[in-house]
């Protein structure tokens, strides 16, 4: 965990070291990362807001204090990361439906899980509300794991699902790269990097927090 932490907090360090060390394969190991993330239901702690931040930045070029210079091409990265953004979220769809509904209907002590009636309740939030929670769920950390999980579950129509998980993904990985790219490389942000990687957390966590204030409220 701590080694997670490390990574999260000092994503430009390693990132530059990933770069120089391992060259055209970081492209990989950017995809599998974002892939990871929004594909396994069980991996919603990768850093993936901050990741995609950190590889615009380097898209702009990144130099140390030695004067080395790490730099990545701008539209690589925006595509590899949004295919492997929606190929994550229709794995992580495919995971819910098939095999999400069937450890809901586990029964423990003679009583389902989950009662058929959650279930319902679910099925139909997404298909009123399921696009909308689609595209939102991208910019929010941990709930973009869990959303595509449960709109398997929820059955959501697949055509329905794959549209706005193309415009989610695309949406989510243009705005954070594009950002990094163009203020990543400001005095101020190099600085501050890690508080700059916090921020993006939290601002992130700002929709979801209105949210279930306006529930309670209700």
């Amino acid at each position: 965990m701590n080694t997670i932490l490390d990574f999260f907090l000092h994503l430009d360090t390693h990132l530059f070291a990933m770069i120089v060390d391992y060259g055209p394969w970081v492209y990989a190991i950017l995809f599998s990362f974002i892939f990871i993330e929004t594909g396994l239901v069980v991996m919603p702690f990768l850093p993936g807001d901050s990741l995609l931040f950190a590889a615009g930045t380097f898209c702009a070029g990144v130099q140390n204090s030695s004067g080395e210079t790490a730099g990545l091409s701008l539209w690589i990265v925006v595509l590899i990361l949004i295919l492997a953004a929606v190929l994550g979220d229709s794995l992580n769809y495919y995971l819910g439906k098939t095999i999400g509904l069937k450890i809901l209907k586990w029964k423990v002590a003679g009583k389902q899980i989950v009662n058929q009636k959650s279930i319902d309740k679910t099925r139909y939030f997404f298909e009123k509300q399921g696009s909308k929670a689609i595209i939102i769920a991208r910019f929010v950390p941990i709930v973009r794991t869990f959303a595509p999980f449960v709109a398997g579950i929820g059955a959501m129509h697949y055509g329905k699902f794959i549209q706005f998980n193309i415009i989610g993904g695309v949406a989510w990985v243009f705005f954070l790269v594009l950002t990094g790219y163009f203020f990543g490389n400001l005095p101020f942000i190099k600085n501050n990097f890690e508080y700059v990687i916090l921020g993006i957390v939290v601002l992130s966590l700002i929709p979801m927090a209105i949210d279930i204030i306006r529930s309670k409220s209700k």
